[in-house]
C-alpha cells in the first residue's frame, strides 16, 4: 500500500518557523507521513514535542549534523485534518481578541542579543496565528515600530491583517525618533489607556 509523504527542509530557519512549517504540513491534509529536516537540537525538540502533543508518532535520525524527523499521523488524525474548514486553527491559544502592550525592544531579562532574537521570534509567531486586535508600543518598545527595525516586516504583515498598531508620540520624541517613519498610528496616553481598559485581554511585554 502506497503511503503519501511530504519532505520539508527547515534547515536555516529560526525558531519558531520549523514548528510553524510542521503545523502547516499537518493541517494541509493528504499526507500520512511528513519528513522534517532541521539543523539544530532545539528545533528538533520543539518539532518533536509539537507533533507528539498532536497525537503523532515521531522517529528522529541524526545525519551529517542534521536531524531528520519522520512524523507519522494516526488514521483518525488524517481524517480530522482533511475535514477541517479552511482558515481554522487546530491548536488552542489563538491571539484573536488580545492586545499586546509592548514597553521594551528586547524580550526578557539577561542577554540583550538573546532578547532581540526572542522578540523577533514572538513577532513571527504572532504573524502565524489569528492576528491580535492591537499592538501598543511605549517607552523603548517604540524602537520596534521604526522603519528598519528587526521586526518591521512582521509588523507590516500584522497591519495588513488588520492589527491596529499604536506608537507613543511622547516616547518617540524622548528617544529622538520623531523624525523617522513609524508603523501605524502615532498615539497618546489617553488612547493607549482606552485600549488597556477596554474589553480585550491585555498581554504586557516588558
Amino acid at each position: 500500500m502506497r503511503v503519501n509523504s511530504k519532505l520539508i527542509d527547515c534547515r536555516g530557519l529560526a525558531c519558531p518557523l520549523p514548528v510553524i512549517e510542521t503545523k502547516k504540513a499537518i493541517e494541509a491534509g493528504g499526507d500520512e507521513r511528513i519528513l522534517i529536516i532541521v539543523d539544530n537540537n532545539a528545533a528538533c525538540e520543539n518539532v518533536s514535542r509539537f507533533a507528539i502533543n498532536g497525537g503523532c508518532k515521531v522517529d528522529v535520525n541524526e545525519k551529517d549534523g542534521n536531524y531528520h524527523l519522520e512524523i507519522t499521523l494516526p488514521g483518525n488524525k488524517v481524517e480530522e485534518r482533511d475535514s477541517l474548514p479552511r482558515g481554522k486553527n487546530i491548536e488552542e491559544g489563538s491571539t484573536a481578541g488580545k492586545v499586546y502592550f509592548i514597553t521594551t525592544n528586547s524580550l526578557g531579562q539577561g542577554s540583550t542579543d538573546l532578547g532581540d532574537v526572542l522578540m523577533k521570534s514572538l513577532m513571527i509567531t504572532l504573524t502565524q496565528q489569528d492576528p491580535p486586535v492591537a499592538l501598543l508600543f511605549l517607552n523603548a518598545g517604540v524602537y520596534l515600530a521604526i522603519e528598519g527595525s528587526p521586526v518591521w516586516e512582521q509588523l507590516m504583515d500584522l497591519a495588513h491583517k488588520g492589527t491596529k498598531i499604536l506608537v507613543c508620540g511622547t516616547c518617540l520624541k524622548y528617544y529622538k525618533l520623531d523624525g523617522k517613519s513609524a508603523m501605524g498610528t502615532i498615539s497618546n496616553m489617553l488612547e493607549v489607556n482606552t485600549w488597556l481598559t477596554g474589553p480585550h485581554q491585555v498581554i504586557t511585554i516588558g
